[in-house]
């Protein structure tokens, strides 16, 4: 049955992608994307803001350069299609706040570090912007930002963390706590 469910899961992902359009994005413009991500991020970690601010800054970042609506959708899987467009709004919005506080709190790890791009290649659907994370004591990582152009500019839809698609990580944690819920999605929305 978990194998079964795998691959509706699978399934309604490629249709997912397949029926939107997507624009071609260069790996220059993948590059300029993480590069200014990166960018922002290290200021906004050096800058001693208190850590409210700090979330409401990354909550604004991550709005501005991963494709949330994508995002979104792709993580709540096929329970999405059972969803009014009102709680697929509202749990848009409050998915995004969600990962924004989630991971946000994560960054402080990362002042003195320093990320650098690696390299850029072509992927199926987009561009691959490889980088490598390098913390205070600690043996530099890989993370790979994958970038697609299917809203008229470049964004990110997905991070690969030491081979951990946070994709398919992110999915399946928010199935859980839906599961958890007894498939309430309204009760999910307003717990995130």
């Amino acid at each position: 049955m978990t194998q079964l469910l795998s691959r509706r899961h699978m399934i309604a992902l490629g249709a997912a992608f397949a029926a939107k359009p997507a624009f071609a994005v260069s790996e220059g413009a993948a590059r300029q994307l993480v590069e200014g991500l990166v960018s922002e991020v290290n200021t906004v970690i050096a800058s001693g803001a208190s850590e409210g601010q700090i979330l409401a800054r990354f909550e604004s970042i991550f709005d501005r350069y991963a494709d949330v609506d994508t995002i979104a959708a792709y993580v709540l899987g096929v329970e999405r299609r059972r969803a009014s467009a009102r709680q697929l709004a509202n749990w848009t919005r409050a998915y995004k706040t969600y990962v924004a506080r989630k991971y946000g709190r994560r960054f402080r790890e990362f002042i003195g570090g320093e990320i650098a791009v690696v390299t850029t290649r072509g992927l199926p659907r987009g561009v691959e912007v490889e980088t490598s994370v390098a913390l205070r004591n600690q043996s530099p990582f890989r993370v790979d930002f994958h970038i697609e152009d299917s809203r008229g500019r470049p964004l990110f839809f997905n991070v690969v963390i030491e081979g951990v698609n946070m994709l398919l990580s992110e999915r399946a944690e928010v199935l859980a706590q839906l599961d958890a819920r007894g498939g309430d999605i309204d009760r999910l929305i307003a717990e995130l």
